[in-house]
């Protein structure tokens, strides 16, 4: 299993970020199956202020580019939901085309 670290912002707004902790109270079914099927084991996202960390446990030949793109495209929700997320989210400076997330690198790891 591989795990991957992302990482964007939140628009800084209180209103915003009360809705975006709302939706992922109860995430919808369609959208928790579909990154099942793509091979997620697992994901947390991590806030402090408005800066969210996405931390995904994965099958060993996940990847992301691929994954991700073919998540989109498993269900109809799964458009909506990324569409209203995008609401509240800001595209990270460095996430590569196509994505609001910008992929972290393992500095440190204590085993």
């Amino acid at each position: 299993m591989k795990q991957f670290a992302r990482a964007l912002d939140l628009k800084d707004d209180p209103e915003v970020i009360t809705a975006y902790k709302k939706y992922h109270e109860q995430v919808w079914p369609e959208v928790k199956e579909a990154l099942k099927e793509v091979g997620v084991h697992q994901m947390k996202i991590w806030l402090v202020g408005c800066r969210l960390v996405m931390i995904i446990d994965v099958d060993d030949d996940f990847n992301p580019a691929e994954n991700f793109a073919r998540y989109m495209t498993l269900h109809p929700k799964i458009q909506e939901w990324e569409d209203i997320m995008g609401q509240y989210q800001l595209t990270h400076p460095e996430a590569k085309e196509g994505t609001r997330w910008a992929d972290m690198e393992l500095v440190f790891q204590l085993v």
